[in-house]
């Protein structure tokens, strides 16, 4: 039902005593109205909502005294069906305290979200690549990263190598100053203090 009234209409005593009119069958996209229309003596109308159709709409009273000659409207709240698939049903119409009675089979089809492209909800840029913070990958060999075996170590032996051999020279000469051959030789002892000097300050500057 989608005219610009929305409205769903209940012919009463229009044809005779006691007579009822409704259509059989509806398709509704939105809340919409039962127009109950009384063209003779006063009347009670009930409605009823199957089971399924109640799952997705809602009457606020079931029983409604229409006077004669007058009309009465009676709204009917739609929600979304879940999961988004159409549900019908019947709603069922009776007067005279059920000595007449219709059924409208209706239809509740609510039009469906726009949806997301999948595409659209995947990351991109740096984020998607594993640039955006990840864990860095190691670097390849030789680079100083932890694939470069032992040549870091190999490296730290041979800045040390030349300590090493002022220190051992420094070593020798002391000991060569202090050896017995007449007392100790100054100039050797100079020479050994001098390399030991040069060891530190090698170190040092390293």
């Amino acid at each position: 039902m989608s005219d610009a009234s929305d409205r769903l209409l209940v012919e009463i005593n229009r044809t005779g005593m006691r007579s009822l009119e409704v259509p059989d069958s509806v398709t509704v996209d939105r809340s919409f109205t039962v127009d109950l229309r009384n063209h003779g003596q006063d009347t009670h109308v009930h409605l009823h909502l199957d089971d399924a159709l109640s799952e997705v709409a809602r009457l606020g009273t079931d029983n409604h005294h229409v006077p004669g000659g007058s009309r009465r409207p009676v709204p009917v709240h739609v929600s979304r069906p879940d999961g988004y698939e159409p549900v019908s049903g019947r709603l069922k119409v009776a007067i005279a305290y059920g000595q007449e009675t219709e059924y409208i089979d209706i239809t509740v089809d609510v039009d469906e979200p726009v949806t997301v492209d999948p595409e659209l909800s995947q990351p991109t840029g740096a984020a998607a690549d594993g640039a955006g913070g990840g864990p860095a990958m190691a670097g390849p060999a030789g680079s100083g990263g932890p694939t470069d075996g032992g040549l870091g170590d190999r490296r730290e032996l041979l800045r040390l190598l030349p300590a090493a051999v002022l220190g051992l020279v420094a070593v020798l000469l002391g000991g060569m100053a202090l050896l017995p051959a007449g007392g100790p030789d100054i100039a050797t002892g100079g020479f050994a203090v001098a390399a030991a000097v040069l060891a530190a300050l090698y170190l040092l500057a390293t």
